[in-house]
């Protein structure tokens, strides 16, 4: 486990799954960890397991405002901003376009593409005044190969990718390590949504198939550390068995 102590890290999507299980790692690992999400009450319940490293800030990350205001709250309780993770993100309801609703179509753009956007542009004057930072967005193989009833999340996710690459062109020669995980099919609410629609071949797939959110939560502290340094401006794959290997999972 990584050393983060006197480090602050901004998780979206922190009330459950990925996020929830990152905010555990990096808390354990010496980190003060800043939980954003739309569910208070599931923060509440998160930070009040973490403890006194955790801060439960309830936040709509299609809003920018509240996503301003969600890294200022984070600087002013912990002093600052060392790592952003990107992770909130949503892929109801799924439809065929020819039948989808163009509200619901643009609230997921909202979320999963401009909640990126708005995470990295609250965080980077922050960064920015320290010298540097990790910007750490979730991806997925959606990213890069069209899902049937997916276009809403496929293509908000092709775009997220395409900012961390627009985010490395401009800010790694001030200090920003921006990287993107991909890590494959995780276990879970997302997952149970994909199963109950029926959709496209990853609604087929058994429980089992799917990897715990534990792994992606280490994998996201190992991208903090020197050792992915030549992954920077990248995405990473947590498919890759060298690079389960590297973070200690799936041997």
């Amino acid at each position: 486990m990584a050393d983060m102590t006197g480090k602050t890290v901004l998780i979206t999507g922190a009330s459950r799954g990925i996020g929830a299980s990152a905010a555990h790692h990096f808390a354990k690992a010496g980190a003060k960890v800043a939980l954003v999400a739309r569910s208070g009450e599931a923060l509440e319940k998160l930070s009040a397991e973490i403890g006194d490293a955790a801060l439960a800030l309830p936040c709509d990350v299609s809003n920018y405002a509240d996503v301003e205001a969600a890294v200022s709250a984070t600087v002013k309780a912990f002093g600052g901003l060392d790592v952003l993770i990107n992770n909130a993100g949503v892929i109801e309801p799924i439809s065929r376009m020819e039948k989808a609703d163009p509200a619901a179509w643009d609230h997921v753009i909202d979320i999963n593409l401009k909640g990126v956007f708005y995470g990295m542009r609250a965080a980077l004057p922050v960064m920015h005044r320290a010298g540097g930072g990790s910007v750490l967005t979730i991806s997925s193989g959606a990213a890069h190969n069209a899902l049937e009833g997916w276009s809403h999340y496929c293509t908000s996710k092709a775009a997220a990718a395409m900012l961390t690459m627009c985010l490395d062109k401009e800010e790694r020669a001030k200090g920003i390590r921006a990287m993107g995980l991909s890590p494959g099919t995780v276990a879970t609410q997302m997952q149970r949504e994909i199963k109950a629609s029926g959709v496209n071949p990853v609604s087929e797939l058994a429980w089992e198939d799917h990897i715990p959110p534990e792994w992606p939560a280490k994998a996201l502290m190992w991208m903090c550390t020197s050792d992915a340094d030549e992954f920077i401006g990248q995405e990473i794959s947590l498919r890759d068995p060298e690079i389960r290997r590297r973070i200690g999972v799936g041997q």
